[in-house]
């Protein structure tokens, strides 16, 4: 069997780790390079839960060495970072999925929630990596844009209801996550003391998932309050949706035939549980109506469907391979 060889930048974090662990199990991509800022170590050394799995050595980030080993690479990097490597990447013919918002968002709304961007034409060449909204267009994509852990859960969940929705009446999305989605760079927030027996809302109506969420469902920013939440879990995510709808329909018959040809998607007859998806890509979702209100419930694991597994998907679509290739389907807790 040919392999296509790939490589992650940004070795050291929680999605980096992820994108590790799916792709030395994955049957046709073949992980050859490995890097963080530092280098000078191996992935088990830096996690050693891979001990055993995998010992590749973690080089010093470097765009001439990755252009030279691989046919694409992941960028598990912070948003600004990621897309001084995806500019040089792409030039040297390299495809790339980055999981930064590098690459998500409009311009201006981009320059309005972030930084400065320095990589503008690349930026309008981007597929925004959703595959239930965008897979043909991820067919022949030289760059993927992985979508945000929230809006991946809150677009999956409102998407099917959009043309029932009440026009211009407000979206809620009230989310909770784990301390994972923080990442590993130490803050008070994040603190054992204060995160343990605790939950509190963060960045309320005006984090920066909101115009993402608002951009991919072609809404005004204004029109989405969305309250993001830190829950004492590691990982795990689940969006409490609220919309008003007009119109006669069955909340079930319209997920089902929605997401009939959506491989990772799972329609569930009851609220749904972060453990039903953890270690999973698959995103499952719930609505109950009650009068002209809907009532919907998204779960992912934010470090799977909300990062990496979703990148691998991306992948697996831009490199013509099985879209659940090498993506792990049964959660991993009881």
């Amino acid at each position: 069997m040919t392999h296509i060889n790939v490589g992650v930048i940004g070795a050291s974090g929680y999605t980096g780790l992820e994108l590790v662990k799916m792709l030395v199990k994955h049957p046709n991509f073949k992980l050859t390079y490995l890097a963080n800022s530092e280098g000078e170590t191996t992935a088990d050394e830096l996690h050693p839960s891979l001990k055993g799995v995998c010992d590749l050595e973690v080089q010093k980030a470097s765009v001439t060495q990755a252009s030279n080993e691989c046919e694409l690479v992941f960028l598990a990097l912070p948003h600004k970072t990621a897309m001084a490597y995806v500019k040089p990447l792409i030039a040297n013919g390299v495809k790339v999925v980055d999981l930064s918002a590098d690459y998500r968002l409009p311009l201006y709304t981009y320059e309005a929630f972030y930084t400065e961007h320095t990589d503008v034409a690349n930026l309008e060449h981007s597929v925004y990596g959703l595959p239930e909204l965008f897979r043909q267009e991820l067919k022949s994509a030289k760059l993927v844009a992985n979508p945000g852990c929230f809006p991946t859960s809150a677009i999956l969940g409102l998407l099917p209801f959009m043309k029932y929705r009440v026009e211009h009446t407000p979206i809620i999305v009230d989310a909770k996550t784990g301390v994972s989605g923080a990442g590993k760079k130490l803050s008070e927030t994040t603190h054992f003391v204060n995160v343990n027996d605790n939950l509190f809302a963060y960045n309320p109506l005006m984090h920066r998932h909101a115009p993402e969420i608002a951009d991919k469902l072609g809404v005004d920013f204004e029109e989405v309050n969305f309250v993001p939440h830190l829950v004492p879990l590691t990982r795990g995510m689940i969006s409490s949706i609220y919309i008003q709808v007009e119109g006669d329909f069955d909340e079930e018959a319209v997920l089902e035939e929605y997401y009939k040809d959506a491989p990772h998607v799972r329609i569930s007859k009851v609220p749904t549980t972060m453990k039903d998806v953890a270690g999973t890509n698959f995103c499952d979702i719930y609505a109950k109506r009650k009068g002209n209100m809907l009532f919907i419930s998204s779960a992912i694991d934010n470090l799977m469907r909300g990062a990496s597994s979703q990148a691998i998907v991306n992948a697996n679509i831009m490199m013509g391979l099985a879209e659940d290739a090498g993506i792990p389907d049964i959660a991993y807790v009881p």
